[in-house]
């Protein structure tokens, strides 16, 4: 199922929000994707627009709070939203045949088993950061944490514009999941999410975690690997939310044709990494 001349149909959620706008952008300025939809909140001071009016232009859809609306014509969903709504969409998404890039942070356990399930009957391109610059900096990280032993003591920074919901971002936690992942361990053994007071020393193996929120910064990750004599630090900036929609389209772009399944990043660039992808 595609669009006009071919071209993969695309639904954006969020609509009226800042990744929302770069993502109608990033769409309706790419030759092979068309914007197929547009969602967001009932009662949204957008709704019943149309979805490029930001953009000084018409593209004869509408901003909607209905689903099928929204969904019914599209190949492919890309949602940066909150947890709950997210949910509410792909749960829409299975029901329609539509798949999904999500970039939604601050998912439970609970409701990561959902979309794992949810993941048996559409394919699904999940992570918590789409740069592709963030995803090569996780490789980078592997490495790093592979060939440095546990003398080398593991910080992870992050500071985001003072809007920021969620903390530590799902982009630091999920450079936790590398890094530990790569010593053998797992984040919730060795994770450390706050120091306030007589703390001791720091304990042997252990992953801090430190977040700053200001201004309207869009997301800046360093993770400190701090030996004897020596430190090393691996750091990604981020100055704009294009490189989020560019990576978005990649994964949408990747999706089509796929068999059911949850997939990563990794995937989508064609290195090795998390996903459960059942067809190629």
């Amino acid at each position: 199922m595609t669009g006009p001349a071919g071209r993969l149909r695309v639904a954006v959620a969020g609509a009226s929000g800042r990744m929302g706008r770069a993502l109608i952008e990033a769409v309706t300025a790419s030759p092979d994707l068309a914007l197929s939809g547009a969602l967001d909140v009932a009662g949204g001071p957008e709704i019943g627009k149309d979805a490029t009016e930001f953009l000084g232009r018409k593209s004869g859809v509408l901003v909607s709070a209905d689903l099928r609306a929204g969904l019914g014509q599209a190949d492919v969903l890309i949602d940066f939203t909150r947890p709950e709504g997210t949910l509410a969409h792909l749960a829409a998404c299975r029901e329609l045949g539509v798949n999904a890039v999500v970039g939604t942070t601050g998912f439970s356990p609970a409701q990561k088993a959902e979309i794992a399930g949810l993941a048996e009957k559409i394919a699904i391109v999940m992570a918590p950061n789409m740069s592709v610059g963030v995803n090569v900096v996780m490789k980078l990280l592997e490495v790093a944490a592979r060939a440095l032993d546990k003398s080398y003591d593991i910080e992870i920074v992050e500071t985001h514009h003072r809007l920021k919901v969620d903390a530590p971002s799902g982009t630091a936690l999920q450079m936790g999941e590398v890094v530990a992942s790569a010593r053998g361990t797992t984040l919730e053994a060795d994770a450390v999410h706050a120091r306030h007071g007589d703390t001791g020393a720091r304990k042997s193996g252990s992953i801090g975690f430190a977040s700053l929120r200001g201004g309207d910064i869009v997301g800046d990750h360093t993770v400190l690997f701090a030996g004897g004599g020596e430190r090393i630090e691996i750091t990604h900036r981020s100055s704009s939310r294009a490189n989020y929609a560019q990576g978005s389209l990649r994964a949408a772009r990747f999706l089509a044709g796929r068999k059911a399944g949850l997939y990563g990043m990794a995937q989508v660039l064609g290195l090795d990494g998390p996903g459960r992808g059942t067809g190629a």
